[in-house]
C-alpha cells in the first residue's frame, strides 16, 4: 500500500500542473519495400520525466495497480518487447514487441472517462498506464487484442491523474486508436496513422476537412487588374494557413499534411529517417507554455523524447532532448528467451556530444 501511495502521490502531483506540455504527436509511414514505420513524440513541459527504456523478456511477470492498493491483473510476458517508461518500468508510454506489434500511449484530458474500479473484479483489473505492457506482452495482432479487452476492466489509479487513449500497430499497416468514453471502449481504425491528444480521434479526422483549400506547392499569380498582379512571397504558399501553434487540434493537422506531402522512401532505415525529420517539426521549445517566471529547471525542451520503430526490421529507434543522436536498439538480435529484465537511462549522460572539426 506504501508503494501505491507514493505512486499516486507522484503521479496526482504532476497531473496537479495541467497541460503543461501534454504534448504527443504520432505519424506513421510506409516504405516502398513495405516496410511500416510508426514515430511519435512525447512532451511534458511541467518536469524532466523520469524516463528508461526496458528490455522485457518472455515469461516476465506483470502485476497491474489498483486504487486500491490491492494486486489487479498478473499475467506472464508471451512475447519480449522493449519500450520506453516513465517513472516506473510497469509504465510503457511507447514499445513493440518481437511480433513486430506497436503501442503508445498518449495523453487525453477532459474527454475520456473509464469504468469505475471493482474490487471484485481486481483479477482482471488494469490500469490505464499498464495496457501498453499487457498489449505488448500478449498479442502480435490487434484483433486478438480486441477479444481479450472486451474481458478486462481499464481503469485508472487515481482520477486527478487524467485519462489517456492508444494507438495500436501491426507491420501490415493496420493501425487502431482505443478512446474509454463514458466508461465505454471505442475502437477507431486509423487509416491515416496520424495521433495527439483531445479532443477525440474522431473529432480531430472530421476538423481536417476544414483545410480542404491546403495543397503543396506554389501559388500562381492572381492579377487584380492590367497594373496589379499578386505573388506569393515564398515557397510552398500552398499552404497558406496550416495552424503553427502547439495544440492538439493543430498539430493533428500539420502532421497529416507534412506525413501526406512526404516522398515514400526506398526502405524502412530511409523512412525512419524521414519520421525523425517530420516530428523535428513537432518540438514545443521551453518556455511556450508557461508563464515567464514559471519555467522548469534543467529541461531544454517540452519533447523530451522522440521514438521511431521499424515494424519490419524490428528496430527500435530513439533521440532526446539532452542529446539529439538517433540511438537504435535492434529488437530481432535480442533472444527473449534467455535475456534479462533490464531498466537503464535513455541517456548515458544528460549532455549533447558534439563532433569537432579540427583545422590544420
Amino acid at each position: 500500500m506504501d508503494r501505491l501511495i507514493s505512486l499516486i502521490a507522484g503521479l496526482a502531483l504532476a497531473a496537479a500542473v495541467p497541460f503543461r506540455g501534454e504534448a504527443c504527436t504520432g505519424i506513421a509511414l510506409t516504405a516502398k519495400d513495405g516496410s511500416r514505420v510508426v514515430a511519435r513524440t512525447t512532451e511534458w513541459g511541467g518536469s524532466v520525466l523520469n524516463s528508461s527504456y526496458v528490455v522485457v523478456p518472455r515469461g516476465h511477470q506483470h502485476v497491474s495497480f489498483t486504487p486500491s492498493g490491492q494486486d489487479g491483473m498478473q499475467f506472464a510476458a508471451k512475447y519480449g518487447y522493449v519500450g520506453i517508461c516513465t517513472d516506473r518500468p510497469e509504465f510503457v508510454v511507447e514499445g513493440m514487441n518481437e511480433a513486430g506489434l506497436s503501442a503508445g500511449l498518449f495523453f487525453f484530458p477532459n474527454y475520456g472517462e473509464y469504468v469505475a474500479y471493482n474490487p471484485d473484479n481486481k483479477a482482471n483489473t488494469l490500469s490505464d498506464m499498464q495496457f501498453v505492457s499487457w498489449v505488448l506482452a500478449n498479442f502480435s495482432e490487434i484483433d486478438e487484442m480486441k477479444e481479450a479487452f472486451a474481458k478486462i476492466d481499464l481503469v485508472s489509479l487515481d482520477s486527478r491523474i487524467g485519462t489517456v487513449h492508444w494507438r495500436i500497430s501491426e507491420p501490415s499497416g493496420r493501425m487502431v486508436v482505443l478512446e474509454c468514453i463514458e466508461g465505454k471502449p471505442v475502437f477507431y481504425e486509423n487509416k491515416l496513422g496520424v495521433l495527439t491528444n483531445s479532443p477525440d480521434f474522431g473529432w480531430q479526422m472530421k476538423n481536417l476537412n476544414n483545410y480542404v483549400n491546403l495543397y503543396t506547392g506554389n501559388v500562381q499569380p492572381q492579377s487584380l487588374n492590367a497594373d496589379i498582379t499578386l505573388r506569393q512571397f515564398g515557397a510552398g504558399a500552398g499552404f497558406l494557413g496550416i495552424p503553427g501553434d502547439a495544440t492538439p487540434p493543430s498539430r493533428f493537422v500539420r502532421a497529416a499534411l507534412y506525413q501526406s506531402a512526404t516522398p515514400q522512401a526506398e526502405s524502412g532505415e530511409e523512412t525512419v529517417m524521414q519520421c525523425f525529420q517530420i516530428l523535428e517539426s513537432f518540438n514545443i521549445p521551453i518556455g511556450l507554455e508557461h508563464q515567464k517566471n514559471d519555467i522548469p529547471e534543467g529541461l531544454p525542451s517540452a519533447t523530451q523524447w522522440t521514438v521511431a520503430s521499424d515494424q519490419a526490421a524490428l528496430k527500435f529507434y530513439y533521440r532526446t532532448a539532452w542529446n539529439s543522436s538517433i540511438r537504435c536498439i535492434d529488437i530481432a538480435s535480442i533472444d527473449f528467451s534467455k535475456v534479462k529484465f533490464r531498466m537503464n537511462p535513455l541517456d548515458e549522460s544528460k549532455r549533447q556530444p558534439v563532433e569537432m572539426i579540427r583545422i590544420k
